[in-house]
């Protein structure tokens, strides 16, 4: 199922450091550039995460972002590039991570090399409200949004969106009842929508976003994923489309397809060369049957989880785009192939028998959808050791262990 692909890095004596938050995404990020040749280390939460486990690290470090004071963190990158012994190459796997090296990119550059964008850039695009406001001023298709603030400003959306919608939280997981937290809910009605709102209003600023409902299929998201440069030009890009997600109808890929969309790749461009942007980029829309556009769902200003779905022929994938370009080397011309399939195979199992119960997928066209796939996650015949700590991770996100996350370095 998996082909590495093959693509001459002429210098791969830079080393690279790879903050990992995605389980599947980090992992990734840390397989291509090893089977290149180049030295990875990676800094993780614990040091049993599956990602940790990958033969092709150098290295583990130990360090959670999300809870250590900025200043800590500072100096705890500082010391791994001292211990690693010549300046490597940075690369953020999260929005947390993403906006600390653009903020504290100063300081950092005299250790690290990276992509350095403008750290009210990076704040804007992983801030939703700011995304939606950027598309807004400069007319980029999107959804109808509203932040509510009031039981009344949530029946004034009502009254002009049709349900179902959709709820996120502004910057973290918010209530949908009483014990239970998630990131994106579909919600059938304003009772239902009222009630989320009490629930999370009860502890002060509600902290949710509410969006219209685009429908259509889970196929009618598309994603764009590549790398620009410093004059914001992309020196590699490619487009698909998810067959299923993870959760089902409001989660990240599971399974995914390469898929040629100019209105997509130009659309991104376009937004891109107007706000200046650098570096690798994970974006996401949705087809709008209605009207006929591509509305803008979301944008990583990062390396997306699903980056591997769009790796050339030659190999050439984001990751080694922004290894390339940020030591020195030049991007070959590459072409992702039409029709290339990847998938998370432990979240691609979860979605299809859900859609199972709902009569929804068949055993037979669920193999059909399998058919073309290249590229797993798991099932890598170079790396089975993160597979083996799946079933840990399970049990520790299903129980609530506790692995005794420290911020100290190791």
């Amino acid at each position: 199922m998996h082909k590495q692909g093959w693509i001459c890095i002429e210098n791969n004596s830079v080393p690279v450091v790879v903050l990992v938050s995605s389980q599947h995404g980090g992992v990734g990020i840390i397989r291509s550039l090893g089977r290149a040749g180049i030295p990875v280390y990676g800094v993780h939460q614990n040091f049993r995460e599956p990602a940790a486990r990958s033969r092709f690290l150098r290295r583990v470090f130990r360090w959670d972002f999300s809870s250590a004071p900025a200043a800590n963190s500072l100096s705890f990158l500082r010391e791994v590039a001292k211990q690693i012994g010549r300046r490597p190459l940075l690369i953020a796997s999260s929005d947390i991570t993403a906006i600390f090296v653009a903020e504290n990119a100063q300081v950092l550059a005299q250790d690290y090399l990276f992509s350095t964008l403008r750290a009210e850039m990076v704040r804007c695009l992983v801030s939703k409200r700011q995304t939606f406001d950027l598309c807004c001023k400069l007319r980029i298709p999107t959804a109808k949004t509203a932040w509510p603030r009031s039981p009344e400003e949530v029946r004034l959306f009502a009254e002009i969106a049709s349900f179902p919608v959709v709820v996120k939280g502004e910057s973290q997981e918010f209530l949908v009842r009483k014990g239970k937290r998630l990131r994106v809910a579909i919600v059938a009605d304003e009772n239902e929508l009222l009630e989320i709102f009490h629930l999370n209003a009860a502890s002060g600023v509600p902290g949710i976003i509410v969006q219209e409902y685009i429908p259509g299929g889970e196929d009618a998201v598309w994603m764009f994923n590549g790398y620009f440069n410093d004059q914001s030009r992309c020196l590699f890009g490619a487009t698909g489309r998810k067959l299923r997600q993870f959760p089902p109808h409001r989660g990240s890929t599971s399974l995914g397809i390469c898929a040629r969309n100019d209105t997509v790749e130009t659309q991104t461009k376009q937004l891109m060369q107007a706000v200046g942007y650098r570096g690798p980029l994970d974006i996401g829309y949705r087809f709008d049957a209605r009207d006929g556009q591509y509305k803008l769902l979301d944008v990583n200003p990062r390396i997306g989880s699903t980056f591997r779905l769009f790796a050339a022929e030659n190999g050439l994938d984001v990751a080694r785009a922004l290894y390339l370009d940020l030591t020195g080397q030049s991007i070959p011309v590459a072409q992702v192939t039409e029709g290339r399939k990847w998938i998370v195979e432990t979240n691609d199992l979860a979605s299809s028998w859900f859609h199972f119960r709902d009569r929804k997928l068949t055993f037979s066209s669920w193999m059909h959808s399998l058919r073309g796939v290249q590229e797993g996650v798991w099932l890598t015949p170079d790396d089975l050791s993160p597979l083996a700590m799946l079933p840990l991770l399970w049990c520790r996100k299903r129980f609530n262990w506790g692995w005794g996350l420290h911020a100290r370095p190791n």
